[in-house]
C-alpha cells in the first residue's frame, strides 16, 4: 500500500528545441557530453550538456556528484527526464533521471508511477524507480492474498473494480481510465471504512451511561434572570438548548462547541456550568497554556462570585500551602468551579463528584491526559465538552470529530463591530506607522507579529530584533513590550502582563500570541511578512483584536513578490471575517495536513483520499456506512463479513483514541 503519488506520462518524447519551461516535466534522448564544474564553495555543483540532432541542454547536479561521475559516462546516448527550468535565454534540468538508451526503451506503458522516497532511501539507492521495481515483482505474490471488503451490493451500486484489481492499477494502470477506477474504488472503501469506526464509536457511546441532569435549574435560572451581564445572541442560546437536552437525557455528553474567536463561548461554558452544579456536581475547566487559564479563570470569578459559587484556579504555579487547600476544598465537595491547565489531571487532584469537564482548544492536549480526566469520577464519566476557536471545515469535522455532536455559535456577540483587513505593501510602511501612531495617541494598544525570531539564511524575513529596532525608531517615546518563544515563561508573562495593564502600548511578538491574550484596548494587528502564515494562522492572529466595542483593524504587511496561493489566502483575509469559509479555503490549499493538530489522532493518516478534494465522495460512504449500521449494527450477517474481518483488522494496529473525548 506504498502508492505513488502521481503517476508520469512518458508516452511522449520531445527534441531538445520543444523543451519550454509551460512543460511541467519533459522526456528526450540525447548524447551526453563531458562534465564541468560550475561555482565556488555551497554553490558548487556539477554540470554537462545533453546534445540532440535539434540542439543542446544544460544537466546539473547540486549533490551526490561522485555516484553520478561513477554511473554517467560522457559519450553515451540516454533517455533523460526531468523538469525544465528557464535561465536568461537557455533551458536547464537540476538532477534529471537518466536511463542509457536501449531497444524498447519508447515502448514502456505511458503512465509511469512516482513513489515517495527520502534522502536516506536515495542514499541506498532506494529511488523512486526502485521502489517501483520492488512492487512490480511483489504484486504477482500480493494480489492472490488481497481479498474483497465491501459487499456487493454497494461494489455493483458504485460500479466498483475488484479491490485486487485497484491495487494493480493504482500502481501500474493500463491507461488513464484504469486509473480513475482504482482510485475511485481505493478512496471509497478508505473512507467508508473511517466513517463506519467513527459511527460504530458513536453508537457505542450512546449506549453509555452518564449521570442525569434534568432536576434542578433553578441556578441557572437565577443567573438568567438577575445576574446574566448582556443579552444572548440566538446562537448561543440554541447551543445552551442543545447542551441541555444532553445532560438530561442521562447518556454521557461528548459536544464540540465551534466557535469563532470572541463569539462567547465563555458565557456558554458558565450557563452548562450552573447546569450541572444545580444538580450537585462539581465541574472543571482545562486549558493548555497558564495565560489561557488565567484568563479563564478571570472571566468566570466574576460570574461564579455574582453567584456565590467557589472556584480556585490550579496551576503549575500555585505552590505548597495553597495548593493543598485546593486538593482538600476539591475532595470535601467545597470547591464548585476549578479552572486549571494539565495540572488538574494529576492523581493527587481527586474530585468529591466531577459532573462536567471542559476542554479549552483540546488539540493541545495528548490523547493519555484526557483520557486521565476521564477516571476523575468513579460512578459515571463526567460529561465533556470541548471547545475550540478554531473553526473546522464540516468535511474535517465529519472526519476528525465524527462521533461528537458538534454545536457551532455563527454570529458575534451585539455591538461587537467586524474588524477591517488590509493588505499593505513593505514600501507603504511609513502609512502603516502613521495608522499606528493615530491609534496609539487615542489611547489604543498595537500588536505587531514577526514569523521568526532570528534571520536566516533561506528566508528574507523581517525578524523579530530587526523589526523591535525599526519600531523604536520609529516610536522613540513608546513603551514596547517584546515576547517570543524562547524567552524564559516568567519573562514572557511579565512582558505579557504590562501590555495586559497598559503599561506597554506596542507588542512585538512572533506567534506565541496566537491563543490567549485577550486584551480588549487592543485595536490594530499588524501581521508582518502576511505571505509567510498559513489561513488558519492568520485568521486566530487577527481575532487577537476586536474583543472591545471599539473598531479594530488588521494590517497584513507583504513583499510585492507573492504566490498565487499567497494572493489568494490574503485576499481571502481582506474580503471576509467568516472563519468557517477560511477555514474551507485554507483545507483546498493546504490539505487536511495539520489543521487542529489532527496527526495525532491516526484518524487522518489517509492513503489515498483527500479530504479536501474528495468531500462529496465522504459525504456518499458516510451516508453508506450508516445504511448498513442501521439495518445491521453489530455486523452480523453473511454478506457483512468481510466489513467485519477488516475492522478486526484495523483494531489490532489502532489505538482507540475517540473514546477519550
Amino acid at each position: 500500500q506504498h502508492y505513488p503519488f502521481r503517476h508520469e506520462d512518458r508516452s511522449k518524447v520531445y527534441t531538445i528545441s520543444e523543451v519550454n519551461e509551460q512543460l511541467p516535466y519533459v522526456q528526450f534522448k540525447a548524447r551526453l557530453m563531458g562534465f564541468a564544474w560550475k561555482g565556488e564553495g555551497r554553490k558548487r555543483r556539477l554540470t554537462a550538456h545533453a546534445k540532440d540532432h535539434t540542439g543542446s541542454i544544460e544537466l546539473v547536479w547540486f549533490k551526490g556528484h561522485s555516484s553520478i561521475m561513477r554511473i554517467v559516462k560522457p559519450g553515451a546516448v540516454y533517455m533523460i527526464f526531468g523538469k525544465p527550468a528557464k535561465f536568461g535565454s537557455s533551458y536547464s534540468i537540476a538532477h534529471p533521471e537518466m536511463e542509457p538508451d536501449s531497444p524498447g526503451l519508447d515502448q514502456r506503458p505511458s503512465l509511469q508511477p512516482v513513489y515517495s522516497t527520502t534522502e536516506k532511501l536515495k542514499s541506498r539507492y532506494l529511488d523512486s524507480k526502485a521502489l517501483a521495481g520492488i512492487i512490480k515483482s511483489l504484486l504477482p505474490q500480493a494480489l492472490p492474498q488481497i481479498r474483497e471488503t465491501l459487499p456487493l451490493e454497494l461494489i455493483h451500486r458504485y460500479k466498483l473494480i475488484a479491490k485486487a484489481d485497484a491495487v494493480q492499477h493504482k500502481h501500474f494502470p493500463e491507461s488513464p481510465e484504469m486509473l480513475k477506477k482504482a482510485d475511485f474504488r481505493l478512496k471509497f472503501e478508505e473512507l467508508f471504512f473511517l466513517q463506519l469506526r467513527i459511527l460504530k464509536l458513536k453508537l457505542g457511546r450512546a449506549e453509555k451511561a452518564g449521570s442525569k441532569m434534568m432536576s434542578q435549574t433553578g441556578l441557572l435560572k437565577d443567573f438568567y434572570d438577575h445576574h446574566l451581564p448582556f443579552e444572548l445572541t440566538d446562537a448561543q442560546k440554541r447551543v445552551v438548548k442543545e447542551i441541555y437536552q444532553d445532560l438530561k437525557n442521562g447518556i454521557q455528553m461528548n459536544r464540540l462547541l465551534q466557535g469563532d474567536v470572541g463569539s462567547g463561548k465563555t458565557i456558554v461554558a458558565f450557563l452548562t456550568m450552573l447546569i450541572a452544579l444545580g444538580n450537585g456536581a462539581q465541574v472543571c475547566m482545562m486549558a493548555p497554556t497558564e495565560i489561557l487559564a488565567n484568563q479563564h479563570f478571570d472571566g468566570l470569578s466574576t460570574l461564579a462570585e455574582s453567584m456565590g459559587l467557589s472556584i480556585r484556579l490550579l496551576t503549575g504555579s500555585v505552590k505548597g500551602k495553597k495548593r493543598q487547600e485546593i486538593f482538600d476544598g476539591l475532595e470535601e465537595g467545597a470547591v464548585d468551579i476549578l479552572v486549571g491547565t494539565h495540572a488538574i489531571i494529576e492523581d493527587k487532584v481527586a474530585f468529591k463528584e466531577l459532573g462536567l469537564a471542559i476542554i479549552d482548544e483540546q488539540h493541545r492536549f495528548g490523547v493519555a491526559q484526557r483520557g486521565r480526566l476521564w477516571k476523575k469520577n468513579t460512578f459515571y464519566p463526567p460529561h465533556i465538552l470541548v471547545m475550540t476557536a478554531t473553526p473546522i471545515p464540516r468535511t474535517l469535522a465529519m472526519t476528525v470529530y465524527g462521533d461528537l455532536d458538534v454545536s457551532i455559535i455563527d454570529e458575534l456577540p451585539k455591538g461587537r463591530k467586524p474588524i477591517q483587513t488590509f493588505h499593505k505593501y513593505d514600501s507603504q510602511r511609513l502609512w502603516v506607522f502613521g495608522f499606528m501612531k493615530q491609534q496609539i495617541e487615542a489611547g489604543r494598544q498595537v500588536y505587531v507579529v514577526y514569523p521568526l525570531i532570528e534571520e536566516s539564511e533561506q528566508l528574507d524575513l523581517k525578524f523579530l530584533f530587526d523589526g523591535l529596532e525599526s519600531l523604536e525608531r520609529a516610536f522613540p517615546t513608546t513603551p514596547i513590550s517584546l515576547v517570543h518563544g524562547r524567552q524564559k515563561s516568567d519573562d514572557k508573562d511579565f512582558d505579557m502582563q504590562r501590555f495586559v495593564k497598559g503599561e506597554t502600548k506596542i507588542m512585538a511578538a512572533t506567534t506565541v500570541i496566537e491563543v490567549g491574550v485577550n486584551v480588549p484596548n487592543a485595536t490594530v494587528m499588524v501581521i508582518e511578512n502576511a505571505e509567510r502564515f498559513g489561513l488558519a494562522q492568520l485568521h486566530q492572529l487577527r481575532g487577537r483584536v476586536g474583543r472591545g466595542a471599539e473598531q479594530s483593524y488588521c494590517i497584513l504587511m507583504s513583499g510585492h513578490k507573492l504566490t498565487k496561493e499567497a494572493k489568494l489566502r490574503i485576499d481571502t483575509m481582506v474580503r471576509t471575517n467568516d472563519g468557517f469559509e477560511i477555514a474551507e479555503t485554507d483545507l483546498r490549499l493546504r490539505g487536511p495536513g495539520d489543521i487542529q493538530g489532527t496527526k495525532q489522532s491516526g484518524l487522518l493518516d489517509l492513503l489515498v483520499a483527500d479530504l479536501s478534494k474528495d468531500a462529496k465522495l465522504l459525504q456518499e460512504a458516510r451516508a453508506c456506512a450508516l445504511e448498513i449500521l442501521g439495518k445491521d449494527p453489530l455486523l452480523e450477517a453473511p454478506e457483512h463479513r468481510g466489513i467485519r474481518l477488516q475492522i478486526e483488522k484495523q483494531h489490532k494496529n489502532d489505538l482507540n483514541w475517540s473514546r477519550i473525548s
